[in-house]
């Protein structure tokens, strides 16, 4: 099981979760919302292989932490991967753009300065400024966009940039995510839970609910449960070969 886009550090008991991951042989990525949220983040990865920590700095904090754009470079040669960063479009945080902005760019260059990361992206309602972004650093590393909800359009221009997908069961639930899903290229797709924000039956979700969404490739590529599995399996050992460090 994969679950490409986790906070576990937001759960109520983090190192009960993480070693509930652990003990399911979860492949789990770890997000973190700001650099300060590193090392607590990273101590839940102790004795689990399979569990890695991602450096980030949510864009939803932006305006709140762009104080801690020196900590996340100090901290970028601790890890190859990087997330959750972004940009987010909502009206709540639309206010605060221009830190939003200044932050994406900032992490992106450090990244690419980095000689790049496997990178977890936020995206909602700001997707092609997310990827003007992205082509503007085309060095900044792998992008991975978590929970992608842009156009049709949006999603065209996201594949011929390269980039890659996670969904999870939240995305999965509505028919416009089940479209743009079905139209991802098929070896550029993980799965995610985004829990504990994402919900479940109206609780937080768990990570190997994750594999809730595996159940849904199912029915949305037409192939059987084995088949899915095995370009997941496939598709997170591609993404090992092309990590940087």
């Amino acid at each position: 099981m994969i679950d490409f886009h986790c906070h576990l550090d937001l759960y109520p008991d983090p190192h009960g979760v993480a070693r509930a991951c652990a003990q399911r042989g979860l492949y789990v990525l770890s997000v973190t919302t700001t650099p300060s949220a590193w090392t607590g983040t990273v101590a839940l990865a102790n004795g689990a292989a399979r569990i890695r920590t991602a450096l980030g700095l949510h864009p939803q904090l932006a305006h709140q932490r762009k104080g801690e754009l020196p900590q996340f470079e100090k901290l970028i040669d601790q890890t190859r991967y990087v997330g959750e960063i972004g940009l987010d479009g909502a009206p709540e945080f639309k206010r605060y753009w221009q830190d939003q902005l200044y932050v994406f760019t900032t992490a992106l260059d450090i990244c690419r300065a980095a000689s790049g990361r496997i990178l977890s992206i936020h995206s909602r309602r700001a997707a092609t400024a997310v990827l003007d972004a992205l082509e503007a650093q085309p060095g900044a590393g792998l992008p991975i966009l978590h929970w992608f909800s842009g156009s049709m359009r949006e999603l065209t221009r996201a594949i011929e940039l390269g980039c890659w997908f996670s969904v999870g069961p939240g995305m999965l639930r509505g028919e416009k995510g089940r479209e743009l899903a079905k139209r991802m290229p098929q070896d550029r797709v993980l799965t995610e839970s985004d829990g504990p924000f994402a919900q479940i039956d109206g609780r937080a979700a768990w990570p190997w609910e994750a594999a809730i969404a595996v159940q849904e490739l199912v029915s949305i590529w037409g192939v059987s449960p084995p088949e899915v599995e095995r370009k997941l399996s496939s598709n997170l050992a591609q993404l090992g070969k092309l990590a940087v460090l």
